[in-house]
């Protein structure tokens, strides 16, 4: 027995060290001897290696096999893959209760990549009800013997209040004790929390350290929000250059975000060469994950002709897209081109229905726009009412349009009691940002006017500047 006790360990050895040297095939024969002699250690690596596909063709079968008789034998890792292949269905029928029985059984000897991973079942309901509270004792298990996935989902779990209560300073730590073992989510979220100064002082330098180091690991949304802060010159001297580059590491990971970042670079030359035709592939790649932004301004390029060739039925397409999904801008395109026709069948009720969709959002030429329908009765019934409304909210944002019309609107008493004061009062509002038609309307106006009236005009004109100051 010690002469057969010593031949198995010398086989595992020699696995071993033919892993090491990545001669698979090698150790894959050096394993198979001590796992035939029952050694549980040679069986889990026999079930790594069919798993995995090394020195082997990949044979999850195989490799269940092998990880039940190391997992039989109380071999802790193996419990733990057994679990997993029971709960991806891979090897083995897919069964979320002899998934947790592994699980546990590893879990129970103290394997906290058991414990954590029971608390991602607890966590989502998988085999059991679904329990935050169990979710988190399981991953307090694994946290505390340093498992940093653990560490920072225990982070994620004080974050937003999930089976404990919300604690920013209790997330800050979890997620630096995993950040500090170079975890990279961690390391993305501690940099999170000090953009935004939660649980910790805020601190745009610290952000960008901590993304850095996330980013460096490949970590896309650090990518991402580290380009964001080159461009703006936050935590870091502003480096068009430097933002164009994380936006690509992040865009090539398909990252939708910084594809538009980058075709936005692209479109107008920012740290990297202006290119309108790489900015419309760039928009292209988000544009086809679903962002609304990217849409929209591929719509854009498409009805101007830049990076592509012009095509209206093409622009009209990816404006709806990003319509639809409640982009503000595409929505008032989309109403713009229902209103003339270009690219699709002239509509002036669709063009209302878009128009008004994106003034309920507060869009202000989408306001005027509404505005002016009500006004001319176009697509909807006409009511001076309306109009003065729809007018107002776009002139209190500055609309120099919707304040023309405005005062239009008290000097003929359309929809509101007549008030020369009230239209010139508009009508210099919208003059003092050079809108011409304005500035006809109240040389007119005052011709009508006492030295008193037009005093009061000036004055309460002079009012609403100030306090809407930009």
């Amino acid at each position: 027995m010690l002469f057969a006790s010593l031949a198995i360990a010398g086989d595992f050895e020699e696995g071993m060290k033919f892993v090491l040297s990545k001669d698979y095939t090698k150790a894959m024969q050096s394993f198979r001897k001590a796992a035939n002699e029952g050694n549980a250690d040679a069986q889990f690596n026999l079930g790594v290696l069919y798993s995995r596909g090394r020195g082997v063709p990949q044979d999850h079968e195989q490799a269940a096999k092998w990880y039940r008789r190391a997992a039989e034998q109380g071999d802790a890792p193996a419990q733990s893959m057994l679990g997993y292949m029971y709960l991806k269905g891979q090897g083995v029928a897919q069964d979320y209760q002899q998934a947790m029985f592994w699980y546990f059984r590893a879990a129970d000897s103290g394997y906290a990549v058991a414990q954590y991973n029971l608390g991602v079942m607890y966590a989502k309901g998988q085999g059991v009800e679904k329990d935050y509270r169990h979710a988190l004792s399981w991953y307090l298990k694994a946290a505390e013997q340093g498992h940093a996935p653990a560490q920072a989902i225990m982070g994620f779990m004080y974050l937003k209040g999930q089976g404990v209560e919300q604690d920013d300073q209790q997330a800050a730590t979890w997620y630096r004790k995993a950040a500090e073992q170079g975890y990279a989510e961690a390391q993305y979220a501690l940099g999170v929390l000090y953009a935004k100064g939660r649980g910790v002082a805020q601190s745009n330098q610290e952000a960008a350290s901590w993304y850095r180091k996330a980013a460096e690991q490949g970590n896309a949304d650090a990518q991402f929000n580290l380009g964001i802060m080159f461009a703006a010159g936050e935590g870091v001297a502003q480096d068009y250059r430097q933002a164009a580059s994380f936006y690509r590491q992040a865009a090539d990971q398909g990252y939708a975000r910084a594809q538009f970042k980058l075709g936005v670079a692209n479109a107008k030359g920012r740290g990297i060469p202006e290119d309108a035709y790489e900015a419309a592939a760039w928009y292209r790649k988000a544009a086809e994950q679903g962002y609304a932004p990217a849409q929209f301004n591929l719509g854009v390029m498409y009805a101007t002709g830049k990076g592509v060739l012009r095509d209206d039925r093409q622009a009209v397409s990816w404006y709806r897209q990003a319509a639809e999904q409640g982009d503000p801008d595409a929505q008032y395109n989309l109403g713009v081109r229902y209103d003339t026709g270009r690219g699709i069948e002239k509509d002036t009720q669709q063009a209302v229905a878009w128009y008004r969709k994106a003034a309920e959002q507060g869009y202000a030429r989408a306001q005027y726009s509404v505005g002016v329908k009500y006004d001319t009765g176009q697509g909807v019934p006409h009511d001076y009412a309306q109009a003065l409304a729809w007018y107002l909210k776009a002139a209190e944002q500055g609309h120099a349009g919707a304040q023309t019309n405005l005062g239009v609107l008290y000097y003929n008493g359309n929809g509101v009691k007549q008030d020369y004061v009230e239209a010139d009062k508009w009508f210099s509002i919208a003059s003092a940002d050079g809108y011409e038609d304005a500035k006809e309307n109240r040389e007119l106006m005052e011709k009508l006017m006492t030295p008193m009236q037009i005093g009061d005009a000036r004055r309460e004109a002079d009012e609403w500047a100030s306090a809407h100051q930009r």
